[in-house]
């Protein structure tokens, strides 16, 4: 962990704050010592998360452009910014729908873009850190869930294409890839699983804290995987 008074100095915005994954992010960013803004989707979602003079919680619609950029050219500085809103679907392909299709677009695709859009603007020429959340099924494809992969895969050449786009602006933009996650709600809906082998949110919020923070200096379009041992 790098010195604290390096992360005292950062501001970074999480987008998704109030999910499993989103909850573990922020505790893992105030213990390190950085300032917080992250938005939720509703206003009783800010009950989920730490009191704390050092976080700031903005309900935003993110998938509502000038609702996404409004909220980015309201913060005075961002040093890193954390894109955790998404969603999952499984469906065999003769059942997916274009709708279901158009929905994971909306949801893991879109948001993300208009978050890094946003985000890239704001930077500006300061530099900063985005991580995006990709899957291990936009790497690794898997079947009954192609409309929630191809979204995801595109989530993970966006971060790509990103990357080599505002390289010599000192932004640099990863994203995660993890499998299923030690949730509450994936035990309910797998409750047979070995849940040992799935990957913690809390060490997953571990390695997005690495890759948005002071210590990362140098790792831009990476794709990392953290599967556990799933």
């Amino acid at each position: 962990m790098s010195d604290v008074r390096d992360w005292r100095e950062q501001h970074v915005m999480v987008t998704g704050a109030a999910g499993g994954l989103g909850r573990a992010v922020v505790r893992e960013l105030l213990g390190r010592g950085a300032r917080l803004t992250v938005t939720i989707e509703t206003e009783s979602q800010r009950e989920e998360l730490p009191v704390d003079d050092r976080l700031v919680c903005q309900p935003v619609d993110l998938g509502d452009e000038s609702a996404v950029r409004g909220f980015y050219g309201s913060l005075d500085r961002i040093d890193a910014s954390v894109h955790l809103v998404g969603g999952f679907g499984m469906e065999a392909i003769e059942k997916t729908s274009a709708e279901s299709m158009r929905k994971m677009f909306e949801l893991n695709v879109m948001t993300c873009f208009l978050c890094c859009r946003e985000a890239i603007a704001a930077m500006g020429k300061r530099g900063g850190r985005l991580v995006n959340v990709a899957a291990r099924p936009a790497v690794d494809p898997a079947a009954g869930m192609t409309a929630y992969a191809v979204s995801k895969a595109a989530v993970a050449h966006m971060t790509r294409c990103l990357a080599e786009e505002v390289r010599d602006r000192g932004i640099l933009v990863n994203a995660i890839a993890p499998s299923i996650m030690d949730t509450p709600a994936n035990r309910r809906a797998m409750p047979d699983a070995d849940f040992g082998k799935w990957p913690k949110v809390e060490e997953v919020a571990r390695a997005i804290a690495w890759l948005a923070g002071p210590e990362n200096t140098l790792t831009s379009g990476a794709i990392v995987p953290v599967y556990g041992r799933a």
